[in-house]
């Protein structure tokens, strides 16, 4: 590798690890996001608001590859990825001083969706022009290991993200941090971007499009080309559900879906999941670019197909036992007391309103979101027409009630009568249940007093978080690094089975589609989706048959109709 080679892939390279850092703060943060921008909604329903709010970047994702990826195809891949960085540089930053919802009301959610769609629409021009980039500066023989950095940025830029919140948290404290401090990694962002601009305008233009654009072979009309084409879309469908739904959902899976689970469901501690994750990320990092370069050799097809089979079948034993190592107390007492939750069906609902204007009052619904923000796992049974929702927890049976038609005062002491009953019921079960006593506020404000003078207080529950000192942390990380092997199997390849399939007069908008759709649509949506099905079913895992299901896919579609392409001139390729 020349220095004019090592110069090309660091700087294509780490300027996408800094758009990916950019990109997924919102992700690593969505808890403490969801407390400040959606705190109008219950603790359920501002999570899942959060993650569709994070999905939202996803989602808009394939606009922005048809966008930016038609004018990489009509004026060059250097300056179209100038563009998308400064995009995602400066919304990012603008994240970090949007006020919160207790400032600015409805407005701030609003504007934190509208700047994560800038986003999206950024990050859909980003990918396809840095792997066109170095594939078409790579030598025919070594496509898949130079494309392989391009696949560490992804992984890289996540880890970034996790290394400056890890520092800003251990800076500031957990409570400042998550009132103030939550924005220091978003302002950072500034820096960053300034460093990627100053070395993205050293690069010069890509040669493959440059000997196009002197021989006039230049696309007039991309999009239309690319997708109005049946040989040319019939590619772009081949690579979206063959190779990219699969690579996505195992991705997000693997990685983001992995981290959301340590915190949110397993009540692991940020500070501790954070660091478990990178030292996982740190390991399999390197596979990216060791499986790309396995490609060169053995193609590029076994490879992502092998990855595909594992995640749908290890997925689930991989996900029980990070349960089983990161908190063992919650997975004994789940095993020894099943929790159920008695309801009529017509009773109970999605617990999603991104608005905030759907009342969540019924029975099963104020049961299932005590147990669901409470990471307890239940069985739902049905029950006759009208019944009020019951919650068993072993042999303790403990009735719900409905807040419907009652005032704030009435709602909220039967809420804590009820989270009483409930938790209390789950310690005497062995769940791992904390309580501290809280003063008890008169309606002025002031703290009651007992008669003999001293503070009145009441008892509170909540479930414990994980027990840090019974983790095993070092199996933790073994099987969190075979969840990032798995991702680097499917995802170190893929830049050049991507670039290969299509002709270059299209290749920037070719690939990018579909890219972004499966990216964007299949993998964007794993944490919303699969969180929803585990809100609404109560079990932990089910929500797994989503990326479990679309791996087996893509592996089957991949398998019958992907074609193997190390070999292919990416000039000769037919338009």
């Amino acid at each position: 590798m020349s220095s004019a080679d090592r110069r090309i892939i660091f700087a294509s390279s780490l300027g996408t690890a800094f758009e990916w850092y950019d990109f997924y703060l919102y992700g690593s943060l969505s808890a403490i996001i969801a407390a400040q921008f959606f705190a109008g909604l219950n603790e359920t329903a501002s999570f899942l608001a959060a993650l569709l709010a994070f999905a939202a970047g996803f989602i808009v994702r394939p606009l922005g590859a048809l966008v930016f990826g038609r004018i990489g195809d009509l004026v060059g891949r250097k300056y179209t990825f100038l563009v998308t960085i400064t995009l995602m540089g400066a919304s990012t930053f603008l994240v970090g001083v949007l006020p919160s919802y207790g400032s600015i009301g409805l407005a701030a959610p609003i504007g934190l969706v509208l700047l994560r769609i800038i986003q999206g629409l950024a990050l859909g021009g980003e990918y396809g022009g840095a792997a066109t980039y170095v594939a078409e500066h790579a030598p025919p023989n070594r496509r898949g290991f130079y494309t392989g950095w391009i696949q560490t940025t992804a992984t890289g830029g996540l880890l970034l993200s996790l290394l400056v919140i890890l520092v800003v948290r251990l800076g500031v404290g957990e409570a400042a941090f998550a009132a103030w401090g939550w924005r220091i990694p978003f302002l950072i962002s500034v820096v960053l971007l300034g460093i990627s601009i100053w070395i993205r305008l050293q690069l010069s233009e890509s040669p493959a499009f440059v000997r196009m654009k002197d021989e006039g072979r230049r696309s007039k009309a991309p999009i239309s080309e690319a997708f109005g084409k049946w040989s040319n879309l019939k590619l772009a469908l081949i690579a979206l559900f063959g190779l990219v739904a699969g690579e996505a959902v195992v991705w997000y899976s693997g990685q983001f879906y992995a981290l959301l689970y340590l915190t949110k469901t397993l009540r692991i501690d940020g500070t501790t999941a954070n660091v478990l994750m990178a030292i996982a990320l740190l390991i399999g990092t390197p596979f990216y670019v060791i499986f790309g370069g396995l490609s060169d050799r053995i193609g590029r097809k076994p490879i992502m197909l092998v990855g595909f089979l594992l995640a749908a079948v290890l997925y689930m034993p991989i996900f029980k036992a990070i349960t089983h190592y990161g908190n063992p107390a919650l997975e004994a007492a789940l095993a020894a007391s099943q929790v159920t939750v008695t309801a009529d069906p017509a009773d109970c609902s999605v617990q999603f309103d991104p608005v905030g204007k759907a009342k969540f009052t019924s029975s099963c619904d104020v049961a299932k979101n005590f147990l669901a923000s409470g990471s307890v796992a239940y069985v739902n049974v049905a029950a006759p027409p009208g019944t009020l929702a019951t919650v068993k927890v072993g042999d303790t049976l403990v009735t719900s009630f409905s807040s419907s038609g009652l005032d704030a005062a009435a709602a909220k002491a039967k809420a804590a009568e009820f989270s009483g009953t409930l938790y209390k019921a789950l310690k005497e079960h062995n769940y791992p249940v904390a309580e501290k006593a809280v003063p008890v506020k008169n309606p002025d404000g002031s703290i009651a007093k007992n008669d003999d003078g001293t503070d009145k207080t009441a008892t509170v529950y909540a479930m414990a978080p994980a027990d840090t000192a019974a983790m095993n942390k070092p199996m933790l990380v073994v099987v969190l690094t075979v969840l990032v092997l798995l991702v680097t199997l499917v995802y170190g390849p893929m830049a050049a089975a991507l670039v290969e399939l299509f002709p270059t007069r299209i290749r920037y908008t070719g690939m990018s589609l579909p890219y972004h759709i499966g990216n964007g649509w299949f993998g964007g949506l794993v944490p919303f989706v699969v969180f929803a099905m585990v809100a609404a079913s109560g079990d932990f895992y089910y929500g797994l048959w989503y990326p479990i299901v679309v791996a087996a896919a893509t592996f089957v579609i991949g398998l019958i109709f992907v074609p193997e392409t190390r070999h292919r001139d990416l000039d000769d390729i037919p338009s």
